[in-house]
């Protein structure tokens, strides 16, 4: 439905006829918007940082989106203009005198009165600029929650949609010498044909939420490439380079200095140049031995200098195998929030202090649910040793049905493994999570996961599935099963369903020989509240869950890991409990301050002991 507010002669245009306004001939500006392009391993690319502080104003109507004040006037506030003496129409914002918000970051926790606020606020900054000649200026965006539109000096630059994966617009033509400025209007309102859908059990933080920048690359520059280790190898790494823009015949070059290895090829009529390099004494990685090479891509006058480990992963009947050899993950879940401050996780300092609580607990594995992560967590990860699964958000009860959401489940996906494919630590990319088992879910997922094995193929695929159960047996025999190389069940054994103790007498029926991975399992508890095995929401009942699952895990013959839910308490809207959740899912093996719960004890002398699973 659209809906229009007048007030005299000002028509307000809602967020509903944004879709429609983007498409059409209304807007003004001289050239229609790029569609925006990932890139991989962007954050290795020389940048001018535009983080900090911006211009912010609160729109709940979309009234700054495109509005008249005169049938032959209009003022959208992407223009920025500036009040003219004189002039009969007013101009009624102001970025200069509007509050700062910084960047990046969610708008909830910096200020009190947008911690529940959901809708459009644009963003504005001002910055000089001197480009260069012969090149393509990109404005990078680590990730903007969830519909967003970008102009530059007033043109149009691009517009995404998807509130987790990084985006690049090209912004050359909009960009001059000397000073410049930048304005964003960015909506998290929930839709229910969005990806995620209404609800969700994290916090719905909007905003700017990543990095942003503007990238210089040549005229022909490279925006993907796919450097692997093969599998049933030691000394052969294979994949892809494409070039955007170049010619046919370009050449490639990569390049791995410490090995003394060097290789070149030409790029076909498709952009992309066949890498096959030979290499001696490489060090594989893995959680122990997390070796990064440095690896330098050129093509003509552009390149990339990037970090990489190099590594297998494949399964062989109910094993997964990571360089070849058999491996029993000890994993954990964890949200992109923020230790301490809560919010958004965007600093490496926030990476660092989430998988440094990994690390203590035992972990070679992390979960990092439900939506693709900030590349400094990946990072992280890459550095530190822990194994990945990484999830696209496709997550509860999506419209199956629905051709658009599909387009934007596999447009993130894209996105997803377009900008983060060449992090050793990733091992699995996750289709869903927790997805009612129709027909028309299942035919969505195994499109989903099809294209995955398209886009990388040197990975496994999983999905976290529900299960049903008869009397104390468990079954997981999800259709979706059928299109997974790994299978991830979720169950809540002591919380939402029976007692701690049913785990004892609880049996698993698994209807395929693949790896199993138990994704979730766990129970609240609000950090120093005592009492009971018994008593809810203490950490001695959460410690029970954990004490009766470990022994329970322990007789389901093909696990191969687990990631409890979760890592840390993290905000949710619908944990509404006063005095107990107040807006946070405690289940959180340390609480959002960093205090650590009797579980967490638990399950780091499981993990450091190897009494769960097959040891390593």
């Amino acid at each position: 439905m659209k809906h229009l507010f007048a007030r005299s002669s000002a028509i307000l245009l809602s967020a509903v006829t944004l879709m429609t306004l983007t498409v059409s001939s209304a807007w003004a500006e001289p050239a229609a918007a790029q569609t925006p392009i990932v890139m991989t391993g962007a954050d290795r690319r020389p940048a001018t940082s535009l983080d900090g502080d911006w211009a912010s104003i609160v729109d709940p109507y979309f009234a700054g989106l495109y509005s008249f004040h005169h049938e032959e006037k209009r003022d959208g506030w992407f223009l920025n203009q500036k009040a003219k003496p004189g002039d009969p129409f007013p101009i009624e914002y102001d970025y200069a005198k509007a509050p700062r918000i910084k960047v990046p970051g969610d708008w909830n926790t910096q200020r009190a009165s947008l911690f529940f606020y959901e809708g459009p606020i644009w963003y504005e900054r001002d910055f000089t600029y001197k480009p260069k000649e012969h090149t393509h200026i990109y404005l990078h965006v680590g990730a903007a929650n969830y519909r967003s539109y970008f102009w530059v000096n007033g043109q149009k630059a691009c517009e995404h949609e998807g509130g987790y994966t990084s985006f690049n617009c090209d912004v050359t033509s909009a960009i001059h010498a000397g000073e410049n400025f930048v304005v964003a209007a960015v909506d998290n309102t929930r839709h229910e044909d969005n990806v995620p859908t209404l609800e969700t059990d994290w916090w719905n933080y909007g905003g700017l939420t990543r990095e942003i920048s503007l990238i210089e690359v040549p005229q022909a520059f490279i925006d993907q490439y796919d450097l692997h280790l093969k599998r049933g190898e030691g000394s052969a790494i294979e994949g892809w380079v494409h070039v955007d823009s170049g010619q046919p015949g370009t050449t490639v070059e990569v390049e791995i200095p410490e090995l003394a290895a060097k290789t070149s090829a030409v790029t076909g009529d498709d952009g992309r140049a066949a890498i096959a390099l030979t290499v001696s004494g490489l060090e594989r990685w893995s959680p122990g031995t997390p070796k990064l090479y440095k690896v330098h891509v050129r093509a003509g006058q552009d390149s990339v200098d990037e970090l990489m480990g190099f590594r297998t992963v494949e399964t062989h009947g109910t094993e997964i195998l990571l360089n070849g050899k058999p491996i029993f993950l000890h994993g954990v879940s964890i949200h992109a929030e923020a230790p301490y401050r809560t919010g958004r996780a965007f600093t490496d300092k926030d990476a660092e202090t989430l998988l440094g609580w990994a690390k203590e607990l035992g972990c070679n594995f992390v979960r990092l649910a439900h939506y693709p992560h900030d590349e400094t967590m990946l990072r992280a990860a890459d550095r530190m040793g822990l194994l990945v699964w990484s999830e696209n958000p496709v997550y509860w009860a999506l419209q199956f049905d629905n051709p658009k959401v599909l387009a934007e489940a596999e447009q993130q996906l894209d996105e997803e493994i377009g900008t983060s494919r060449n992090h050793a630590a990733i091992i699995l990319w996750s289709m869903a999570n927790e997805t009612p088992a129709t027909e028309a879910r299942t035919q969505f997922i195994e499109t989903l996961a099809s294209r995955a094995r398209a886009l990388d193929s040197s990975r496994l695929i999983t999905a976290a599935l529900l299960v049903r159960a008869e009397g104390h047996t468990k079954i997981v025999d999800d259709a979706l099963g059928n299109a997974l190389d790994v299978i991830g069940t979720n169950e809540y054994i002591g919380w939402y369903e029976q007692h701690p103790e049913t785990a004892d007498v609880t049996e698993w029926r698994i209807a395929y020989q693949k790896p199993l991975i138990m994704s979730e399992f766990g129970g609240d508890a609000k950090a120093g509240l005592h009492g009971g095995d018994n008593d809810r929401w203490t950490e001695e009942y959460q410690a029970n869950i954990y004490r009766h699952q470990l022994g329970m895990l322990n007789r389901i013959p093909q696990l191969r890991g687990m990631s409890p839910w979760v890592l840390m308490d993290f905000r949710s809207p619908n944990r509404p409990l006063v005095g107990i959740q107040d807006e946070f899912n405690r289940k959180g093996l340390i609480s959002d301050q960093g205090e650590k719960k009797a579980a967490f004890f638990i399950l780091q002398k499981a993990y450091r002991e190897n009494a769960v699973g097959k040891p390593e």
